[in-house]
């Protein structure tokens, strides 16, 4: 297959632009698409007549746009999709290379990403149902009804919703899809190595029957970005502290930064710790520990060591392999540098003590390693003395977490704000506790790993709140 020439969407118009950016294979060494990059200008301008993609889109009915989205699900996964200028199609598994080829990711991980987005399409209506708490849809579509007995009114709160896409995973794409049956069009910028899964996304739709107007997308430099965040009616900011911070307080941003998620285990349960270690092990290092659902601290009450080494043991079996190999579980870095600074923060956190790598007992070799011209870093769990430690609540790109010891009682006032908390406990008042506590996003009791998610639960903010107001109406009854 050629290289691939990614165009601008404009609204669903394919726009080829005169900046072009080359992205190659993490190996540097082979093209593996050619870029269109939108100015901020053009974003801007776009931007304003996003009405009219609303308009679309609002004409039709939720049940139709529902249907559109199952049967995209099944273009998804099966079915070979434009892709590219030259009339060129993408088969399933041309989109794996092609992901495989700018990601680092090992081809078993994006197959099951690929699954776990399948399934986004298909649990839709059930996706709606939770997000609306049972809302019947007719009131979508024509603007009041019922709910619970009582009169409601939706309004949209935005023409468009802007989403500034991250590369680390494909499956991050599933938190913008609802929007489409919701009739709000979309602005997406791809995340620079990560083009691949939000065009086929959107060419699955469109060969579903969605209209091309719901559908723009832009790769673009920092300012096209600032664009899409200052301009979109509303915002799905994904990115590193230092990136979202700015927009925390900004109602129109819905922010997806560090996920800091957490597997706790209670005094009740914890002479029972060795039951739980399978679960430990997936919510450390599944989908390569790049999720911020993954696990970065482990908090007991006792047995820290013990836990440490019974973690890092299963996990010393995760290493670089071929990314075509079936067992691979550990995804290569598509920034070689970024690599190296982890490796580097991780040493800096161990030198100022107060902290053990326990799985350099297990490991062979070093934590940085290299293989088929990517940078790697092995599984690493970090015993640590306290919550003041600096390496505690850290989130890196790869399966890496701490365990600290701390009495159940201080735990979820020494903690910090998480996505996802496990806790095992069957403890009732520390399990109210838990229900009480704002700081906690996702809560599982019991032995639930942190990436297990079930999509008809709101994951970071509830995306038809986020879109749709409800506002006070009255009709008179001579009306």
């Amino acid at each position: 297959m050629s290289v691939p020439h990614i165009p601008i969407l404009r609204k669903g118009q394919i726009y080829q632009s005169l900046d072009v950016n080359r992205l190659m294979s993490v190996s540097g060494e082979q093209p593996a698409a050619d870029i269109s990059f939108a100015c901020a200008d053009m974003i801007r301008y776009d931007l304003r007549s996003m009405h009219e993609a609303r308009e679309v889109l609002r004409k039709m009915k939720c049940a139709d746009l529902i249907a559109i989205t199952k049967q995209a699900g099944e273009y998804f996964l099966n079915d070979s999709l434009p892709i590219g200028l030259e009339g060129e199609m993408q088969t399933p598994d041309d989109y794996v290379m092609a992901l495989a080829s700018t990601s680092g990711l090992p081809h078993s991980l994006i197959r099951m990403n690929l699954k776990r987005l399948g399934g986004i399409f298909g649990q839709i209506e059930d996706i709606l149902r939770g997000l609306t708490r049972g809302l019947d849809l007719d009131v979508i579509d024509q603007g009041y009804g019922e709910q619970g007995g009582a009169p409601v009114s939706y309004v949209a709160a935005a023409d468009s919703l802007g989403v500034i896409l991250p590369s680390n995973s494909p499956a991050v794409n599933a938190l913008w899809i609802p929007s489409i049956a919701l009739k709000v069009p979309v602005v997406l910028k791809p995340g620079r190595e990560e083009p691949w899964t939000p065009w086929r996304v959107i060419q699955a739709f469109i060969k579903a029957g969605c209209p091309p107007e719901a559908f723009s997308l832009y790769a673009t430099q920092h300012d096209g970005s600032g664009a899409i965040i200052r301009r979109a009616g509303r915002v799905m900011l994904f990115g590193d502290d230092n990136t979202v911070k700015q927009y925390e307080h900004d109602p129109r941003v819905e922010v997806h930064g560090t996920g800091y998620s957490k597997f706790l285990i209670g005094e009740d349960e914890i002479e029972n710790w060795p039951d739980y270690i399978d679960s430990i092990v997936e919510s450390v290092s599944a989908n390569s520990g790049r999720s911020c659902i993954n696990t970065s601290t482990i908090v007991v009450p006792k047995y820290g060591d013990e836990i440490a080494r019974a973690v890092a043991e299963k996990l010393s079996v995760i290493k670089p392999l071929a990314q075509d190999d079936p067992e691979a579980k550990l995804s290569g870095f598509a920034n070689p540098k970024f690599a190296e600074w982890i490796n580097a923060a991780i040493e800096d956190g161990l030198k100022a003590g107060g902290a053990t790598d326990v799985t350099a007992e297990f490991r062979d070799g070093d934590r940085f390693q290299q293989r088929d011209g990517m940078n790697y870093l092995r599984p690493t769990i970090v015993r640590v003395d306290s919550f003041e430690q600096e390496l505690a609540v850290r989130e890196f790109l790869f399966p890496f977490s701490s365990v600290v010891e701390c009495p159940q009682a201080e735990m979820l006032e020494r903690m910090g704000p998480s996505l996802v908390v496990t806790a095992i406990t069957k403890d009732l008042g520390w399990i109210n506790e838990l229900f009480d506590c704002p700081h906690i996003d996702r809560l599982n009791i019991g032995n639930v790993p942190t990436n297990r998610i079930q999509w008809n639960q709101p994951h970071e903010g509830n995306l038809f709140e986020f879109l749709y107001t409800r506002r006070s109406f009255q009709i008179a009854a001579s009306a």
